[in-house]
């Protein structure tokens, strides 16, 4: 989990670069970056790229509203650091694994045959992109963070595990709500827009 088995042509170099060309390549080309950019048992370049999703996510949230950073002694710059550390460190890693495992228990009874935990983990991991910006405070790029997050599950779980977009979308249900409704304020988001909605 913490070593690069092979580099493939989509964007997992090592690096902010490679995690930048990543994130750009599956956000652009989701079909063609799952086919080329998840690899067999090479889950560190998948972790590392949801956690960058995670920091920025939670960066941007922090620098939105200040007062949701946890408060501890040292000030707020202090909080927001620690805050932030847990996250990379214990937040994002459990969140994805948790997630792959539901992910991989649900694809068992629907496909026979299908690619590894690890390619699931990976999966997870890029489909997370949009959600870099699901912390920005405008429910409508919240909920269109949320739902793309979730599109690009479906469309990497199809495309890595060789199966159906109605499976996948059905395999990926359940994860998808616990990743993009919950941890990432898609439910929320879209809770809010139908309220401003109703008011205009």
């Amino acid at each position: 989990m913490t070593t690069w088995v092979e580099t493939p042509r989509e964007g997992r170099d090592r690096g902010p670069t490679g995690i930048l060309r990543a994130w750009v390549a599956v956000v652009v080309r989701p079909r063609q970056f799952f086919r080329d950019g998840v690899a067999p048992g090479d889950q560190a370049p998948g972790l590392v790229f949801a956690i960058a999703v995670a920091l920025v996510y939670q960066g941007l949230g922090f620098a939105f509203a200040p007062a949701t950073i946890p408060a501890i002694e040292g000030g707020p710059l202090v909080s927001a650091l620690v805050a932030l550390l847990v996250v990379a460190l214990f937040v994002a890693p459990a969140l994805l694994h948790l997630t792959a495992a539901i992910q991989t228990a649900l694809l068992i009874p629907l496909l026979s045959r299908r690619a590894g935990v690890s390619e699931t983990v990976q999966v997870i991991a890029y489909a997370a992109a949009p959600c870099a910006f699901a912390s920005l405070p405008i429910p409508g790029v919240r909920a269109l963070c949320a739902a793309y997050g979730a599109v690009l599950l479906v469309v990497g779980i199809s495309e890595v595990h060789q199966t159906t977009v109605p499976k996948a979308a059905l395999a990926a249900a359940v994860p998808a709500g616990v990743v993009f409704g919950y941890a990432f304020g898609g439910f929320r988001a879209v809770s809010e827009l139908a309220a401003a909605l109703a008011l205009v």
